[in-house]
């Protein structure tokens, strides 16, 4: 099937779900968004494999002036990766990047609490993580998480998202197991020019989105039936979906 653009988050989660059909029903598989924008695709993800949801916080580290450009990115766990490269261009100092990392952990931290109500990383030691994201543009905040994830020592780690730049793609497998990336684009630009729809994620949804995965992956308790109704006919007891 040939895929030119996705229509929103939900129908890439969708197709990226399908394309990771091999990892469902597994005990020890966990799927992880990148928040916000990541959080709807790893739903779907997650909802298609019967895995259990979970995210890893994450912060891009712009450069100041330009803050769409990427110099590094901090993530939970106290990991921080910056991309000397763009730093050298930029000619940022190092003072400068202390000073906005030091303004994004606070962001990071808030957002650690809004969404898992507690400061940390999940649990992933031994897992088959898949970290999801709705798109790569420079792969800057996905080398951070997947430092931060590393530090756990988990199975396999397994980078799937709808679209990014061929090489970045290229340069994350050599420092995860796996990369699953359904467009490919060699002009690239931006990550929502392959969305029909792209709009912001707020942390509402991405709070609701947990939740819902959470009361999903919750064993269910049949509520006993009256005296009366268990006396009449027996019919076999179906828990909800």
């Amino acid at each position: 099937m040939s895929i030119h653009r996705f229509r929103n988050r939900v129908h890439a989660g969708q197709l990226l779900a399908s394309a990771l059909a091999g990892y469902a029903n597994r005990a020890d598989v966990i799927v992880l968004g990148m928040p916000r924008g990541g959080v709807p695709v790893a739903f779907e993800v997650a909802r298609k494999l019967r895995a259990p949801l979970d995210v890893i916080i994450v912060r891009k580290l712009g450069v100041p002036g330009c803050e769409e450009l990427a110099m590094g990115a901090i993530a939970s766990g106290g990991i921080r990766y910056i991309n000397e490269m763009v730093v050298w261009r930029s000619g940022v100092s190092s003072e400068t990047i202390d000073k906005v990392a030091t303004k994004e952990l606070k962001e990071l931290r808030r957002r650690e609490i809004a969404y898992r109500g507690h400061e940390g990383t999940p649990e992933i030691g031994g897992k088959v993580v898949i970290l999801v994201d709705d798109g790569i543009a420079t792969g800057s905040t996905l080398q951070a998480a997947i430092r931060a994830l590393r530090e756990q020592g988990p199975a396999r780690i397994i980078v799937a998202v709808p679209t990014a730049p061929p090489e970045v793609c290229a340069g994350l497998e050599s420092i995860v197991d796996e990369v699953i990336c359904l467009i490919t684009p060699e002009e690239f630009q931006s990550v929502g020019k392959w969305y029909e729809e792209f709009t912001q994620t707020s942390d509402e949804e991405v709070t609701r989105l947990l939740e819902a995965s959470s009361a999903r992956a919750a064993p269910q308790t049949p509520q006993k039936r009256p005296a009366a109704a268990a006396q009449s006919r027996a019919q076999p007891f179906t828990e909800p979906y």
